[in-house]
């Protein structure tokens, strides 16, 4: 059989994969030795890669399963030994998200979250686009601490509630003003019933549009602002795993205080612009109707009482919620101080005046593990009950039960199936061939790669998890920033936000999901509001990278603990 071109000549040591790269690639391979056991290697973690990405894609096993993958394909292919592998499983950053779950768990379940939520809308009144703005704002907050999820199933009945009082009290008033008019004169039966249908119609309109926009308002928001915080949703703390397992040497640059400042500004830039997108699209221009300037008080009374109402449920602050309180905000200012970043930290005082034995993770677990010695209620001296028995003591502020049912043991997994597949493409080889391959990119302008990659990621996420999505990127932007010179967190930071940023399909992430299932939106209109808001998240994210991220994180210089890396030898 005849082919043309060169040859396929094989030496006796080459398998045939490795001749015909010497075809391929003659100039570079020429003279080396059989590459095979550096190419079966790339190739079997390749193809682990791609098949967890399609078994993440379209969910034909549950995320969680798919992320034991590497345990059982890694030692089989010989790219990894199996202990190696479930190290991954429970690394610092799992520690972090544990404790992080733990406090949040404790503040769903003594209802602080919901005390929050109530006294902060109590605070910014019910006229429409401060009602939206509160909504915004207190989901967005909430998102910070507890799960994406959590907050938006708790906001949007709240948010309907309100809005159906408002449209009842404007029914009401409208019923009123009829009779008025009746009574000063009558006016023939067609006419008043013409008007009446009239008026209703486009009261049903206009908080028809209410509801959708402030649908959307909640679950946005909660996307949102869980990228403000390390923990607020799973995704960042999968950059911190990776840039620790990827660069070893990093001098602990992404830690709570660092990510909250780059992440919280632009969190707030993005909150308000998506409010003023949904202003202009749900409520239009008009700042007397949307201020509520000039409008129905006796209206505003009663939906802001439904309000009320729900906060005076809850009642007087128990000894557990101020607990609950009270460990959340030392919790939150000893991750501040840990590391500050302009000054030293207490952990560097104190523990990590060598080596950084002390992490955000030592903190969280830490804090966490109180929740279960203090009592939720105030405990007594001794004594005992009416019937004569010793009083038992009281319960602790969570029990095992309650973390057990609440607890998303399947994130873990998937924390670690994503670290497992980065520390396979560094072993592996897979990652320094990917980053050569890419090293073309490096005649364009970073901020253009930076857009792009952001646009694709921003994209991919929208028909896949956030979680699947950074960790199939992450390793491989690493991989690239490297062979061609540029800061690593130049490209994973803005990807990791930008896989957050799921806005226009109702599968897209939980929030959007729940929002959908409350039957007043349509794919439609998630995706026409999407749309914009995903195109000004990346430029947003961007522009934030390239102004204070850049200063904080010294993005401009290719950093010693980045060189040497994902080097493999031949």
């Amino acid at each position: 059989m005849e082919r043309t071109g060169a040859p396929l000549e094989m030496t006796r040591n080459d398998c045939v994969l490795c001749a015909f790269v010497r075809v391929v690639l003659p100039q570079q391979h020429s003279h080396s030795p059989c590459l095979s056991h550096v190419c079966v290697q790339e190739a079997s973690c390749g193809y682990v890669i791609i098949l967890m990405a399609l078994y993440w894609c379209t969910e034909c096993m549950p995320l969680a399963v798919t992320g034991l993958l590497p345990v059982i394909l890694f030692p089989m292919m010989g790219i990894m030994e199996s202990s190696e592998v479930c190290n991954q499983y429970m690394k610092d950053s799992n520690m972090l998200f544990v404790g992080g779950l733990l406090v949040a768990i404790a503040v769903e379940y003594w209802n602080l979250h919901k005390r929050i939520a109530l006294r902060v809308l109590l605070l910014v009144g019910v006229r429409p686009a401060l009602l939206m703005m509160g909504f915004m704002g207190t989901t967005a907050f909430l998102s910070m601490w507890i799960s994406n999820t959590a907050s938006t199933a708790m906001m949007l009945p709240i948010a309907n509630a309100v809005l159906k009082q408002l449209c009842d009290s404007e029914a009401q008033a409208e019923e009123r003003e009829m009779d008025l008019m009746a009574i000063r004169g009558p006016e023939p039966e067609v006419e008043e019933s013409l008007e009446a249908r009239e008026r209703r119609l486009k009261r049903e309109a206009k908080y028809l549009n209410l509801d959708k926009g402030m649908s959307l308002s909640v679950c946005y928001a909660a996307s949102i602002g869980g990228t403000a915080t390390l923990t607020g949703t799973t995704p960042n703390l999968i950059l911190k795993g990776q840039v620790d397992e990827l660069f070893p040497g990093n001098e602990d640059i992404i830690n709570f205080a660092s990510w909250f400042g780059f992440s919280f500004p632009n969190m707030v830039l993005m909150l308000i612009i998506s409010w003023l997108w949904l202003q202009f699209m749900y409520l239009g221009c008009n700042m007397k109707k949307s201020f509520g300037c000039g409008m129905n008080k006796d209206g505003d009374k009663e939906a802001y009482g439904v309000i009320k109402n729900e906060y005076k449920k809850l009642g007087s602050m128990c000894f557990a919620e101020g607990c609950v309180l009270v460990l959340f905000v030392l919790l939150v200012l000893l991750w501040f101080t840990r590391e500050p970043g302009f000054m030293p930290g207490w952990a560097t005082v104190l523990f990590n005046k060598d080596r950084p034995y002390v992490t955000d993770g030592t903190v969280a677990i830490l804090m966490s593990t109180l929740f279960f010695m203090i009592p939720s209620q105030l405990p007594r001296c001794g004594g005992y009950s009416e019937d004569g028995k010793p009083l038992k003591a009281p319960p602790t502020l969570l029990n095992w039960d309650v973390v057990q049912e609440k607890m998303p043991w399947n994130i873990l997994l998937l924390l670690g199936g994503g670290f497992a597949l980065a520390r396979g493409s560094e072993v592996s080889g897979l990652s320094q061939w990917l980053g050569e391959s890419l090293a073309p990119l490096q005649s364009i302008p970073p901020f253009a790669i930076s857009f792009l990659l952001c646009l694709l990621t921003a994209t991919f996420t929208e028909c896949s998890s956030n979680v699947a999505t950074t960790t199939l990127f992450l390793p491989i932007l690493a991989s690239m920033a490297v062979a061609i010179k540029l800061h690593p967190l130049y490209v994973m930071l803005p990807c990791t936000i930008c896989a957050s940023l799921a806005f226009m399909l109702p599968v897209a992430t939980p929030p959007n999901a729940i929002a959908f299932s409350y039957g007043n939106l349509k794919v439609m209109d998630m995706a026409k509001a999407g749309f914009v808001l995903n195109i000004v998240g990346v430029i947003t994210i961007n522009v934030a990278l390239n102004t204070w991220g850049a200063a904080m994180f010294n993005l401009n210089t290719f950093p010693d603990w980045a060189n040497g890396v994902n080097r493999r030898q031949c």
